[in-house]
């Protein structure tokens, strides 16, 4: 970490300068102050442990703008509101939500103790899918406060599988090409990857959009964001949020899970946690084809070759082929998977994929 932050950078986000020239508006300059993360990309971020009287804080340095900080204000906000565990912005002693310092923004939040999320543990699972379910159905009509910016996904996600199905068959022809190692495996590779490409363009093509479920998502909804405290669930991290398709939150949270060794595309699990979430918030046929065109694509092995192609003069290439050759071995499981849920999806959940 010493060797990683520049001194500039070092000096104004330290401890020092945490007690100096921001804590003292809320009243903690005395506090105990530990730095948890730092991270210092294009979106660059700082997280602090505050302790003081037997109270815990967390200060966290934002990488946007005011806009994009109202909004995620008005985001927690409204879900507090709504009875989910969120943290919630402590005021100032101004009675602001935000302090800006040397052109940087920075909140404090009360800090949250629990067990981060077990993906393999199934009581967790259920929890989690329940309370996703109720941050989507709680922010149907969720709408920010004024002077935040407008964050709106719910792009169609059918151009968007075309249009990496396109890529990944011009990575086949630079392959060709280059043969190196890194080409050899990916081209060992390509026709499992192309027929899950080709099955996720299928099903994406069937989606009728105007039947899909939208409403506030987390935008980063994995085991690091949801913290289990006695049977109750915390979430966390808000900075990703936006106006979207549920779907593409299950999305996310079921390919994050299913991918795993332990998982390996689990159709009992995957199953399980879309039925916790119909519980609690129903999903139409076409959310359920968004999820499994979302999760039958080849993700990882388009964006790798893509970025690989794109910097192959510079880049480190061992580094690359493994992280290519990383979970390769269950691509097998995955297609399977695919297939198995079409069928278990038209059967029991009346999705017509025609």
């Amino acid at each position: 970490m010493e060797n990683t932050i520049c001194p500039s950078t070092k000096d104004l986000l330290s401890i020092e300068s945490m007690k100096s020239f921001v804590l003292p508006h809320y009243d903690l300059q005395f506090a105990n102050v530990t730095m948890v993360k730092f991270k210092d990309t294009d979106k660059q971020r700082a997280v602090y442990r505050v302790d003081f009287k037997n109270k815990s804080y967390c200060l966290k340095k934002v990488y946007y703008d005011e806009s994009n900080l109202l909004y995620v204000y008005s985001a927690m906000e409204w879900l507090y509101r709504n009875n989910l565990n969120v943290p919630k912005l402590l005021p100032t002693k101004s009675n602001n939500r935000y302090i800006k310092y040397m052109g940087m923004l920075f909140i404090l939040t009360p800090w949250v103790n629990g067990l981060k999320c077990d993906f393999d543990n199934k009581y967790h699972m259920e929890l989690s899918s329940k309370d996703l379910a109720k941050l989507h159905k709680s922010s149907q009509n969720f709408v920010p406060i004024s002077g935040s910016c407008t964050r709106i996904g719910c792009d169609d996600y059918h151009i968007s599988v075309d249009k990496h199905l396109e890529q990944i068959l011009i990575s086949a022809k630079q392959a060709k090409h280059h043969n190196d190692r890194f080409s050899k495996i990916f081209l060992k590779n390509l026709n499992i990857n192309l027929e899950l490409a080709k099955l996720s363009s299928k099903i994406s093509s069937s989606i009728n959009c105007s039947e899909l479920s939208k409403s506030l998502c987390h935008g980063d909804f994995v085991n690091k964001n949801i913290l289990i405290a006695d049977s109750n669930v915390w979430i966390i991290d808000f900075d990703k949020c936006k106006m979207d398709y549920s779907a593409h939150d299950i999305s996310y949270f079921l390919r994050r899970l299913l991918k795993r060794e332990n998982t390996n595309w689990d159709t009992d699990l995957a199953l399980k946690i879309i039925d916790d979430y119909m519980k609690v918030n129903p999903l139409t046929p076409s959310d359920l084809k968004y999820i499994l065109a979302y999760i039958a694509f080849p993700q990882k092995y388009w964006k790798i070759s893509r970025d690989y192609y794109k910097n192959i003069k510079r880049c480190n290439k061992n580094a690359f082929i493994s992280l290519l050759e990383r979970g390769l071995d269950r691509t097998d499981s995955q297609l399977k998977f695919i297939k198995e849920m079409m069928i278990l999806l038209e059967k029991d959940y009346e999705v017509n994929f025609n």
